[in-house]
């Protein structure tokens, strides 16, 4: 949407909260133009986001600003978590939920740093992409947002660049230890990508003031070794010699389905665990997941409510984060450009995730609203009343004429 004349409501209130992080008011405007434009413009890219501001600056200096401007993009992130504990809706609790999980972001060159060719498995295609792994928080009122993330780098490149290289599973255990060092209540959950016996015996290693590890419900792959009887199986040959007689029923979000749990050990995990195998059918003979907890003691219902949020927590911010905030549209080369860019899409983010199903937002969104790109599209609507009512003042009091106020908007 070109000819922004001022910046939506959400932006304004949410400024002051975060402006002495930044050294002048022209930084500070180049955040609320950043942050502007991950919104509304039609590309989240700097060129895109400047041209949306008739009275904004040179498209270099917001390129600077990603770049080159010293500004702490970790103090921004820790400022806006700070920020999301003021409103009970987002606020941590000890129910709340860890949601981890990597997300592959594309891009369309290769000099842009720490990219590299992955395949992409839902795509089932090689491409040229960042390799993101978020941790996200999922409160108890439903709404979510990222916490932190790290950024993959491959082996080769490391060795190129003479630095450290970290496997997928070290950087899942730093986010780890970075929730642990924040004091961010709540229990973990992934993917059986990370369900590992270092990642499950990490969690289980951080403790709580009870002495109780840290919890966690990981997903795991069907050939998983697990002990029974004895002997070392298959977590999947284990689940079909469960009679459909021994299944009960459970509810869950893909409605009724089949569930047997037990408690179990696992090789190299240094804890027991328990185990809740899950069938679409009463009689089906392969389980459709079988989940794992550190937490012996919880039911199937609350290991299900749990793992469900990973779904919540993860894949929709990556949607939401590619499709309406630009997460992968930033072309900016340097590393640190790259992660400025992604702590503002997380900022943009989350003063839209506090604003959902808010009924007291209505007077700027004139209705409640439900998903982040609805929001978008309200942020849109407001944005564009505010232009037409500027032209009318222009055109009204200051007599105007119309090619001059076209002209100022950058409409010619």
């Amino acid at each position: 949407m070109p000819a922004i004349v001022d910046y939506p409501r959400v932006v304004n209130e949410a400024l002051p909260f975060f402006a002495d992080l930044f050294a002048n008011e022209s930084q500070r405007h180049h955040l609320a133009d950043y942050i502007t434009g991950l919104y509304v413009a039609a590309r989240k890219n700097v060129s895109a986001i400047s041209r949306e501001f008739p009275f904004g600056t040179h498209p270099s200096c917001l390129s600077r600003y990603l770049s080159e401007v010293e500004w702490d993009p970790r103090a921004l992130n820790d400022r806006r978590l700070d920020w999301l504990q003021l409103h009970p809706s987002t606020r941590y609790s000890k129910h709340g939920v860890i949601a981890i999980d990597n997300t592959l972001i594309d891009h369309s060159g290769e000099l842009i740093a720490d990219v590299g060719w992955f395949w992409d498995h839902a795509e089932e295609r090689h491409k040229i992409a960042h390799d993101y792994i978020f941790s996200n928080y999922v409160c108890r009122s439903g709404k979510h947002y990222p916490l932190d993330f790290r950024r993959f780098k491959k082996e080769s490149q490391c060795l190129e660049e003479n630095v450290p290289f970290h496997n997928h599973t070290h950087l899942v255990k730093d986010l780890i230890d970075w929730a642990c060092q924040k004091q961010i209540p709540g229990s973990f959950t992934f993917d059986s990508y990370f369900t590992n016996a270092s990642i499950l015996n990490h969690i289980h290693g951080k403790k709580l003031e009870s002495g109780e590890g840290r919890a966690y419900v990981g997903s795991l792959k069907f050939n998983r070794k697990v002990f029974h009887r004895g002997q070392e199986v298959r977590v999947s040959d284990l689940a079909t010699t469960i009679a459909p007689d021994a299944r009960k029923p459970i509810r869950t979000g893909r409605g009724d389905q089949w569930y047997f749990t037990r408690s179990i050990d696992i090789p190299e995990v240094n804890h027991r665990v328990r185990i809740v195998t899950i069938w679409d059918e009463k009689t089906a003979f392969h389980p459709r997941i079988i989940l794992a907890s550190n937490r012996t003691y919880w039911d199937a219902v609350r290991v299900v409510r749990e793992y469900g949020s990973r779904w919540t927590g993860t894949e929709t911010f990556h949607r939401d984060g590619k499709q309406q905030l630009g997460m992968g549209d930033c072309q900016v080369r340097s590393s640190d450009g790259q992660t400025r860019h992604m702590y503002l899409v997380m900022l943009a983010y989350s003063l839209l995730m506090r604003q959902l199903k808010d009924h007291h937002s209505g007077d700027w969104t004139l209705h409640t609203l439900m998903t982040i790109g609805e929001s978008c599209r309200a942020i849109m609507r407001e944005l564009l009343r505010m232009t037409i009512l500027w032209a009318i003042e222009h055109a009204t009091t200051q007599h105007w004429e119309t090619q001059r106020i076209f002209s100022a908007l950058n409409l010619l």
